[in-house]
């Protein structure tokens, strides 16, 4: 399969800190012939993206405010390849990613391709918790999954039309991340497509520095999640990144929260702190499994960062469902 038919598809907004090196990474591709195109889809920044983006040979499109599903399908409605490579605007692409993904694409049952991330914040305690997590997960993913991210995925123009593209109704969230990349992944997978992922497509990402970004991050989350394992609820008990024990931690953290105030009784107090036992317990084997993949990472923290996103997340669900459960929500 000829590289040339490829365009890269990059949604951002508010990106001007992280796009001049994510175009940097990749412009050289349109030089050379790998790609046909690169196309910015910007999604009504307030910052200079736009105004970076045009230094680049690089199409830029408005996507007027539709959240990263909906920008993602403008950019691939309008390029006339019939390969899509979507990254975010917050990852540089190192050398081979591409070419690794279109490895897999030449096998016509294949109808996406994936890879993995590299650390762009090393001297984040916080990012680099992150990351080691995500490596962890990876390390354990096999070749053919049901699950991949848009942060570095290669799919068949095809593919995304025969789907009608990402769901912009239920689980795309303007302005915040939302989850219609893993709905598409989870669609393609049951429509019969072959996913691959593959960890040699490696594109740097700029992790989360700031606790408090993170954690609403994670509360979106949180949100977009009950919608999704209401849809695909066979993926609810896990898929080939996150399991079960993961997917139940939110809700054991909600029971947490509502157990706090038995600590003001003195009958009760045993259990309001079993619950939050429990909660931390859970973050253990993983913060064992990262100590042991990058000892030089302080891992022991991660089981309080992962008991407090499991707290936001939970808080993201309980407000999903109370949307749903409550008129008017």
């Amino acid at each position: 399969m000829p590289s040339s038919r490829t365009s890269l598809v990059i949604p951002g907004r508010n990106a001007s800190a992280t796009l001049a090196a994510c175009l940097d990474a990749v412009a050289g591709y349109v030089a050379d012939g790998t790609l046909v195109e690169i196309v910015f889809v910007d999604d009504r920044s307030t910052d200079a993206s736009i105004a970076i983006a045009e230094r680049y040979p690089v199409t830029v499109l408005a996507a007027g405010g539709l959240g990263p599903g909906g920008a993602r399908n403008v950019g691939w409605r309008a390029i006339r390849s019939d390969l899509v490579w979507f990254i975010d605007a917050d990852c540089v692409a190192r050398p081979g990613a591409l070419e690794t993904l279109l490895e897999h694409l030449e096998d016509p049952v294949v109808g996406g391709a994936g890879g993995t991330y590299g650390n762009e914040v090393p001297g984040s305690l916080l990012g680099s918790l992150i990351h080691a997590e995500i490596v962890e997960r990876h390390r354990r993913m096999p070749t053919n999954v049901g699950y991949l991210a848009t942060y570095n995925v290669c799919y068949r123009r095809s593919v995304l039309e025969s789907l009608g593209g990402f769901d912009e109704r239920l689980f795309n969230a303007p302005g915040k991340p939302g989850a219609e990349d893993i709905d598409f992944a989870y669609r393609a997978s049951a429509a019969g497509w072959q996913l691959r992922f593959d960890p040699r497509s490696v594109v740097g990402h700029y992790h989360p520095t700031r606790l408090g970004s993170y954690l609403r991050t994670q509360r979106n989350h949180g949100f977009w999640r009950v919608a999704l394992h209401l849809r695909h609820r066979r993926q609810g008990a896990g898929d080939d990144y996150s399991s079960v024990v993961d997917h139940a931690q939110p809700v054991v953290a909600v029971l947490a929260i509502a157990a706090t105030p038995l600590f003001a009784f003195d009958g009760f107090r045993s259990v309001a702190a079993g619950m939050w036992v429990v909660l931390l317990s859970l973050q253990l084997p993983m913060a064992l499994r990262m100590l042991m993949g990058a000892p030089g990472v302080s891992a022991l923290a991660f089981v309080p960062l992962g008991a407090i996103r499991a707290v936001w997340r939970g808080l993201g669900m309980t407000s999903a469902l109370l949307r749903r459960a409550v008129p008017g929500q």
